[in-house]
């Protein structure tokens, strides 16, 4: 009887020690399943996230918003790409894109994509990229198509490939231009004579675009 009942009291103690395992397992490390940055993705979704440095903590501060770099994913040949304006106006390759701000960025997506863009309109789009690829990134954030920085290469390819405004420009007057950083920073860029009134458009307002919905934050 005595043997029976030991046995029954480790039975219990097993099982109850394996419930606390499982229940515990993700605190100590466990495995866990990661989506691939792919997963959920289409065409024409635009990629928010914080790649760092000087330049994007200014923006940061400006713009009052944590997102810094965008860019648009599309598939090229079967493999995910994003087109993106960062040194010259390139595609990265996705998994590349996501290791420059640390592996955390927010997906949006176009609302009426999904009655709009078809594969004749994404085409378009793409193709909306082509004559700047390769071109000079532009530090002093002019309108002109010289140079392209990476929220305005997203904004006229959304116009010109679909008529599609996302949003206004603002002025850079309209920023919030009082702090330290900032007021360095454009004195880097401009000298004594900051284009004030230039029209720009930054990754947070295309954040703040009611036309565009968050499908993913990861």
């Amino acid at each position: 009887m005595l043997m029976k009942r030991t046995s029954l009291l480790l039975s219990t103690f097993a099982v109850a020690a394996t419930v606390v395992a499982i229940a515990w397992a993700p605190t100590f490390g466990g495995p866990s399943k990661k989506s691939s940055p792919s997963a959920g993705l289409r065409e024409g979704d635009i990629l928010f996230q914080d790649i760092g440095g000087g330049q994007s903590d200014a923006i940061a501060v400006a713009t009052q918003c944590k997102w810094t770099h965008v860019g648009v994913a599309f598939q090229d040949d079967g493999q995910w790409m994003v087109y993106e304006a960062v040194g010259p106006v390139k595609k990265t390759p996705l998994t590349e894109w996501v290791a420059q701000g640390e592996g955390h960025y927010v997906v949006k997506r176009w609302k009426e994509s999904a009655e709009k863009l078809d594969a004749a309109t994404t085409a378009r789009l793409k193709a909306a990229a082509t004559p700047y690829m390769g071109r000079s990134y532009d530090w002093q954030f002019l309108w002109s198509d010289e140079k392209i920085y990476c929220s305005e290469l997203v904004w006229k390819m959304y116009e010109e490939g679909l008529g599609v405004r996302l949003c206004e420009p603002k002025a850079l007057k309209d920023w919030h231009l009082n702090s330290g950083l900032v007021q360095r920073t454009m004195k880097e860029r401009y000298g004594s004579a900051p284009p004030m009134d230039e029209p720009m458009v930054a990754p947070a307002t295309l954040f703040e675009c009611p036309l565009l919905a968050t499908v993913a934050e990861r």
